[in-house]
């Protein structure tokens, strides 16, 4: 069992403070997922956790143990880096078995236990070869592996698919799916990349600037964002966000339509930000509709689907999903028609979430 619980946790450089007091329990058994841009605090987080930083404030606790204080290798963590960090003079064996030996572990259970790994991620056929003969998927694979011959309590892996490309990362990601399922340890996963986090996830941490906006599973993220950063980060394409004006029931945009205002936002201010996501979206050309009036950009097509992208008379660029078959030409006049209770409302002032 691996239960933690971060209270209160700050981190400092000098005098820079880049963590801002983190407060954040994680289940047994958990595939807790840290994202957020470059430089929110993830890896710093990460590497608290894992011992290699000291927390400069707070208390760490690993199935109620304080560990603040206790050295890596005493935690019962396994990391995986994102650089593999494998020793290029060792082969696959040596460098899987190199952990092992440092636990005080003899011969035949070091060997159980690679021959066990080695299975699980199909390395037996590559257990002779160093590094440099392997490609990036199977160094991956190997650092993966070295950390599971440790059996630990907790998994930490710090964005352990940046460095492959678009093919090998969808291979890996369905690799580190499949070893949570079956060996069921407790896992935290950092990237920056959000369909990363929410194929993988039982929960998602999303970070900024060193504090956590929102946790939640992946579903609750997508449809209950708490504010408009979270709404913007998770989500491919992104959300867009309408500086919105009210007048008695509708909202709009001045000289560019307007849209009826549901009955769930429970807000007095006059300002907004209206949220929509692109599956929300549906284009016409009828001049007459009742939207917010756009001009086509351009469109993606994808083969099973499509986005086309269209600036509102305010600047704002909108994504919207649609048929395959369906094209629009540059600068083709459209209007934006948004699905009944699909809009999102957020304060105009401090970004957080106004409709129920």
């Amino acid at each position: 069992m691996a239960r933690l619980a971060l209270r209160g946790i700050k981190k400092r450089f000098k005098n820079t403070e880049v963590l801002h007091g983190i407060d954040l329990d994680i289940g047994d058994r958990e595939f807790v997922v840290f994202v957020g841009p470059s430089g929110c605090g993830k890896s710093t987080l990460l590497r608290l956790i894992a011992g290699l930083d000291p927390i400069s404030d707070g208390e760490f606790h690993l199935n109620e143990h304080l560990m603040n204080d206790v050295p890596p290798s005493k935690r019962g963590i396994a990391m995986v880096f994102q650089s593999y960090a494998l020793y290029p003079h060792m082969d696959v064996y040596e460098n899987m078995a190199f952990g092992a030996r440092l636990m005080g572990l003899d011969k035949a259970e070091v060997e159980r236990r690679i021959a066990e790994t080695s299975q699980m991620l199909r390395l037996d056929e590559l257990l002779k070869r160093r590094p440099r003969e392997l490609s990036g998927g199977q160094r991956q694979r190997v650092a993966i592996g070295r950390a599971l011959v440790r059996k630990p309590d907790v998994f930490l892996l710090d964005e352990p698919l940046s460095n492959l490309d678009a093919a090998l990362r969808s291979e890996v990601r369905l690799e580190i799916a499949r070893l949570h399922r079956e060996i069921g340890g407790t896992m935290i996963y950092v990237t920056h990349d959000q369909v990363e986090a929410m194929t993988l996830a039982d929960k998602i941490v999303v970070m900024n600037l060193g504090r956590i906006e929102q946790v939640g599973s992946p579903r609750e993220l997508y449809e209950r964002p708490a504010n408009s950063f979270v709404a913007t980060f998770i989500g491919s394409p992104k959300m867009a966000l309408i500086d919105v004006t009210r007048d008695g029931d509708r909202v709009g945009i001045p000289g560019g339509g307007t849209i009826a205002l549901p009955n769930q936002l429970a807000a007095p201010d006059k300002a907004f930000r209206l949220g929509i996501r692109p599956d929300a979206i549906k284009l016409t050309r009828d001049p007459n509709a009742e939207g917010f009036k756009a001009t086509i950009v351009y469109q993606e097509y994808l083969g099973d689907n499509a986005f086309a992208y269209a600036r509102l008379v305010n600047g704002t660029m909108i994504g919207a999903r649609t048929l395959p078959n369906e094209i629009y030409d540059p600068d083709e006049a459209v209007t934006i028609l948004i699905e009944p209770g699909q809009a999102h409302f957020f304060s105009a002032e401090d970004g957080r979430r106004l409709s129920a």
